[in-house]
């Protein structure tokens, strides 16, 4: 059976964040993830983790500063060291959390850039961070994102994301697969899946369009969440979307489609 992860940011952003575990653990989630703790104190987090039984399934790499419009700094040649600064970083939270996932965001290519070299600076900083990550235990992750979310993002093709993989060349570089990315940008979503299923550290799922909840949209989740399970995926399944309403009244999707 799928096992589902809460993605705080989204599920439950009207809380305070501290607040968001227990309200997670109350809607029957046994996992979470969110974009990133920093900023936060880690004792408090790991509280809430053990005190609401929750595995910390996800977060991702300093991205940046966010509130400025930055997705993800690996692309930029002139911030290697403040990437691998954040990598640093980001594995210090995750042995404090129990988390053995973290996600790199890419970034959004400036106009104009040298794509060429702005590759080459993504390689090297995957490489870096997945033999770092490896030797804490932790796998590090890559993942594609639509244009028309986040316009201007590097990376937004399954295939394009597989071959970066394969340029980097590390047995610790894995793909995060989220569905409503994938949709939009690729469709063909059970092939892609499965071509790619062995490469596949972490799925998330949204219905499109709107971005809310699995059974909302054009996407045929009766199908594809059994597909994901048959595929032999024993990973959390994060649930990124916004609900149309609240979150528990937008929850039998998870019974009447797995």
């Amino acid at each position: 059976m799928p096992k589902y992860a809460a993605n705080l940011g989204f599920l439950f952003s009207g809380l305070p964040f501290l607040d968001r575990f227990a309200a997670a653990a109350a809607a029957g989630f046994r996992a979470v993830e969110y974009m990133a703790p920093y900023g936060h104190d880690l004792r408090e987090i790991a509280k809430r983790l053990a005190d609401f039984g929750l595995t910390q399934a996800l977060f991702n790499l300093p991205a940046g500063d966010w509130e400025a419009g930055e997705r993800g700094i690996a692309i930029f040649p002139d911030r290697v060291a403040e990437f691998r600064s954040g990598v640093a970083q980001a594995l210090d939270a995750a042995e404090a959390l129990g988390c053995d996932r973290l996600n790199c965001l890419a970034g959004i290519a400036p106009s104009g850039g040298d794509r060429p070299r702005l590759e080459s600076t993504l390689v090297d900083n995957l490489a870096f961070a997945a033999g770092s990550a490896a030797r804490r235990g932790v796998r590090l992750l890559v993942e594609p994102i639509n244009t028309r979310d986040m316009p201007g993002f590097f990376l937004n093709r399954t295939d394009d994301a597989l071959r970066l993989m394969d340029r980097v060349g590390s047995p610790n570089l894995w793909l995060q697969a989220d569905v409503y990315h994938m949709q939009i940008m690729e469709g063909d979503l059970a092939r892609r899946l499965e071509a790619a299923a062995p490469r596949i550290a972490h799925i998330q799922i949204a219905d499109n369009p709107g971005r809310r909840e699995p059974g909302t949209g054009e996407i045929n989740y009766r199908f594809l969440l059994p597909f994901i399970d048959r595929l032999g995926y024993d990973g959390w399944i994060g649930c990124e979307y916004k609900p149309t309403t609240s979150v528990e009244a937008g929850l039998g999707w998870m019974s009447t489609f797995a």
